[in-house]
């Protein structure tokens, strides 16, 4: 069964840590329920609180598809943004680095801050110059590998698609994978141990063509069919 759960209920919109206390409480009783999430964000910091509901007895892997590694350790003095959700999950122990691999990683950047603590942690990172260089098959494999048969979440950034695609997001990264090449990966990961997804950093008023919106809903049915058939196989 599929069904729509709506938006989470969110009480203290202007308190970050409180906020993400309400999203934990939420994913709880659907964690404690049975189902398995797809999530549409939000920015990405939404994946921390979603992990401290659905990893509380194991670490998970993870497959994170972005333009950017999100590992930072805090932004404008901040330890929880958007730009730091991966770096809180592994220092929180909801994380497993060496079970986790980030695929299309580029752009400019103020320091390698990020991208030196998601490596130097165990962290396999695709920069998109391999994505380009090895093709969607071999990554495919790499991410197949890294993640193997234990249970995994599946995050999708929309900047991780080229601006040309998808520009309405906050911070959009030249350069990017297509649309196709995007369809392409997720269809190669069937059969995965998949425990929940997202897609997130969709901002659609950025974007007055609409077609990041469809793109990303294409996305979420790509993630959803994935998600049902790792359900099937575990029954």
């Amino acid at each position: 069964m599929i069904g729509d759960m709506g938006d989470v209920p969110i009480e203290h919109y202007y308190q970050i840590n409180e906020a993400h206390n309400d999203i934990t409480k939420f994913y709880k009783q659907v964690h404690n329920a049975g189902v398995i999430p797809l999530s549409i964000g939000g920015d990405h910091s939404i994946c921390l609180p979603i992990f401290r509901a659905i990893a509380c007895d194991q670490p998970i892997g993870l497959i994170h598809i972005d333009a950017h590694t999100d590992t930072c350790d805090e932004e404008m003095g901040y330890k929880i943004t958007h730009g730091t959700p991966f770096r809180r999950a592994i220092e929180a122990g909801l994380l497993d680095p060496k079970r986790t691999i980030q695929i299309g990683i580029r752009g400019a950047q103020n320091s390698e801050e990020g991208w030196n603590y998601a490596q130097e942690s165990g962290i396999r990172v695709i920069f998109i110059e391999e994505f380009m260089d090895k093709g969607v098959e071999a990554i495919i494999r790499e991410a197949r590998r890294i993640v193997g048969k234990g249970p995994t979440y599946l995050t999708f950034d929309i900047d991780s698609i080229d601006p040309a695609y998808a520009p309405g997001t906050g911070t959009p990264e030249i350069g990017g994978i297509s649309p196709y090449q995007a369809q392409s990966l997720l269809r190669g990961l069937r059969g995965l141990n998949l425990v929940g997804g997202d897609v997130v950093e969709v901002a659609p008023p950025f974007d007055p063509t609409g077609n990041t919106a469809l793109v990303a809903a294409t996305m979420i049915f790509e993630i959803l069919c994935l998600l049902v058939e790792s359900i099937e196989k575990r029954k």
